[in-house]
């Protein structure tokens, strides 16, 4: 059963499981599933991931640290110079004659280590801009103060524009609609 499947079904058996029957055994007779699976979609809404058994690889094995030593260098190396994994099969032809592994098992290989070691992630930038005016940023926050000489915990709204990231800040006793709705207006009055 594909992944994505199964974590919609999880919702269902769970949304039964409370709202609905309320038992494990009716949840699994209703949808024609085990009972253990109902027990996993109550005690979380993710199924767990299928386990992949660790299986030998008995021809790769001789050109494994052949692989990793090429990988751990690369690291020091900058990004568009590292080996691929063609270029490491071919090593690996050139120089281990005795190991016979096909290139579809190398970089299988490669993939993984690569993943495991990092060198397959990569930063990303995304610049922002905004137009003066057009956007903005609005939370909340809570701040002590003292108001009459009691110490007092207050909800402060903040609003902040995008663009020239100036900011608002007001105080209000609690967190309400009407203090939202009145914290944009003097918001908006101040931008």
């Amino acid at each position: 059963m594909d992944w994505r499947i199964k974590v919609e079904l999880f919702e269902q058996i769970r949304r039964e499981y409370e709202f609905g029957v309320g038992t494990i055994k009716g949840v699994a007779r209703k949808f024609g599933v085990h009972r253990r699976i109902v027990r996993q979609a109550v005690a979380n809404a993710l199924p767990p991931r299928r386990k992949s058994p660790a299986r030998k690889r008995p021809k790769l094995e001789a050109a494994v640290e052949f692989v990793d030593a090429i990988l751990e260098k690369d690291r020091e190396t900058h990004r568009k110079q590292r080996h691929t994994a063609h270029r490491i099969h071919e090593r690996i032809v050139e120089e281990l004659p005795g190991c016979q592994v096909s290139e579809s098992t190398v970089r299988r290989y490669v993939q993984h280590k690569k993943e495991e070691l990092g060198l397959l992630a990569r930063e990303t930038f995304v610049p922002q801009s905004y137009a003066l005016g057009i956007e903005a940023q609005v939370d909340w926050y809570e701040a002590q103060a003292d108001l009459g000489g009691e110490r007092q915990t207050l909800q402060v709204f903040c609003m902040r524009s995008m663009a020239s990231a100036g900011s608002l800040h007001r105080a209000f006793f609690r967190a309400t609609q009407q203090a939202f709705l009145e914290g944009h207006e003097v918001g908006f009055r101040y931008f």
